[in-house]
């Protein structure tokens, strides 16, 4: 559904998930299916408000982007109102279903729908510092997933949230270099250098991209990963992602900047369950 983005909310729910099963080889502890099902579904609905209530707030501008003018808003297949009432029955269903796990589930939830809807959601036509707020909430599902076993905040999510947190610099900002001129039709400058599709902001991609190498080994360096061959694996997928960013400071090429999206995708994922494997397995 494109007002909800059900694919990125399964995306958000991969990482809740990912952070579930990891604390749970931590912890020592089994799952049951009821938990599990009000993690993942409470986690898209959440996901899906925090979409909905971006596309109300941006619906006027993004009839004025190619990217987005096919959105049930600005096509006027849906109206405000039935997009407030779609948002108001996932958020509350989907807060529901995460606060039966706890109460710092729920709170984590909610907390990502307020800071993503209405704080970066404005903030994006107003500074590229909307990239970093936007971070904040992006990050939080692996917390959501860790917490829902350990019941408290602490150094697990706190470490899951930095591994997330940092990899969203170099996957907005290769997303927003390859949309930057549809960007600047709604308003949106978010590329993090005001030269735009320039050096200075290849080499802060770049330079996010080799921050999350170490960040990444942080699972590592509080004993929560145990192998030396997934130390070893986890430095060469962060090794060949900083690659991608480094063709692109390179080439300044829109191709490269949609490699390394698409390098991002897959490399979060890998990373995260490389951690799951190494609780299980090793």
């Amino acid at each position: 559904m494109l007002f909800t983005k059900i694919r990125l909310s399964v995306s958000v729910v991969v990482s809740a998930l990912s952070g579930y099963l990891f604390a749970l080889g931590i912890e020592g502890k089994s799952s049951s299916g009821l938990e599990l099902l009000y993690l993942l579904l409470g986690g898209i609905l959440v996901t899906g408000a925090s979409n909905g209530t971006n596309q109300i707030i941006e619906k006027d501008l993004d009839a004025q982007m190619n990217r987005t003018k096919m959105r049930p808003l600005p096509q006027g297949n849906m109206s405000v109102r039935e997009g407030v009432i779609v948002v108001a029955v996932c958020l509350i269903v989907g807060t529901w279903m995460l606060y039966q796990l706890n109460l710092y589930a729920a709170v984590l939830g909610l907390l990502s729908y307020v800071s993503y809807s209405f704080v970066y959601t404005p903030m994006k036509r107003i500074s590229p510092w909307a990239v970093l707020v936007g971070a904040f909430p992006g990050a939080i599902s692996p917390m959501i997933g860790a917490v829902a076993v350990t019941g408290e905040f602490g150094l697990l999510p706190g470490a899951l949230f930095f591994v997330q947190f940092v990899w969203q610099f170099p996957h907005f900002w290769a997303i927003a270099w390859i949309s930057h001129d549809d960007y600047q039709q709604g308003g949106f400058d978010l590329l993090p250098s005001k030269s735009g599709k320039s050096k200075a902001s290849a080499f802060q991609i770049m330079f996010y991209a080799l921050l999350l190498i170490p960040f990444s080994l942080f699972p590592w360096l509080l004993d929560y990963v145990q192998s030396n061959i997934t130390v070893v694996i986890i430095s060469v997928l962060g090794l060949l992602f900083f690659l991608y960013a480094f063709k692109l400071y390179r080439t300044l090429e829109d191709a490269d900047a949609r490699k390394l999206m698409f390098a991002s995708i897959i490399y979060l994922p890998l990373i995260q369950f490389t951690y799951v494997l190494d609780r299980f397995f090793v």
